[in-house]
């Protein structure tokens, strides 16, 4: 006899003695505390190889490029997708319902559903929204697992990082971001010019 047979048998003969969990098909969702933030950005070094800021067509919700490319953005969905949170769609309906709020140096006279959240401008808007925002200071004891950093590099282009549980011999974080190359995780959270911090909750 199966175990889902055994499982049912026994369900049927003694009720109170199977436990819940026994009986549940699919493993229980990751919460996004930053400890599964930061394990979720990890899983995608190795997968995500290279840097595409291309248009995409995505599914919705729950839509995404191939795994093995992205933009820094992508990082950060990813992760939160895998805790059960789905910025696709968090940002797309809140951009839907206050789109005065969001940026418009695209020229977009609507919302967009492909692109809107993979754009860093928009995350720090929404993230702000949520209650999310933290001071952004140079004190590295600040920066806490699973957070999420907005800087802008080359003095024009917005970045997003999220802060690892790894530490440099100094005891500040690394992080984990795609920069060009693909998720990585490195030694590089004051290294461009922050202005905006995050964290989940």
């Amino acid at each position: 006899m199966t175990r889902r047979r055994l499982l049912k048998h026994a369900l049927v003969l003694f009720p109170a003695c199977v436990p819940p969990p026994l009986l549940a098909d699919k493993p229980a969702q990751m919460v996004a505390t930053g400890a599964n933030l930061v394990a979720a950005a990890r899983r995608q070094i190795g997968r995500t190889l290279t840097y595409d800021p291309a248009y995409v067509v995505l599914p919705y919700p729950m839509g995404d490029v191939p795994e093995d490319r992205g933009v820094c953005a992508d990082v950060v969905i990813r992760a939160l997708r895998a805790c059960g949170v789905d910025l696709q769609q968090a940002v797309h309906e809140d951009m839907k319902a206050n789109f005065s709020a969001y940026p418009k140096i695209w020229g977009l006279q609507r919302t967009d559903r492909n692109i809107d959240h993979r754009r860093v401008l928009n995350l720090a808007v929404f993230l702000k929204r949520r209650g999310a925002s933290l001071a952004v200071t140079q004190d590295a004891i600040d920066y806490r697992p699973g957070d999420f950093v907005t800087c802008t590099v080359a003095g024009k282009l917005p970045h997003i990082m999220m802060v690892s549980d790894r530490r440099n011999a100094e005891a500040r974080p690394l992080i984990v971001h795609n920069i060009g190359q693909g998720a990585r995780e490195e030694d590089r959270l004051f290294e461009f010019p922050l202005n905006g911090h995050f964290r989940w909750r």
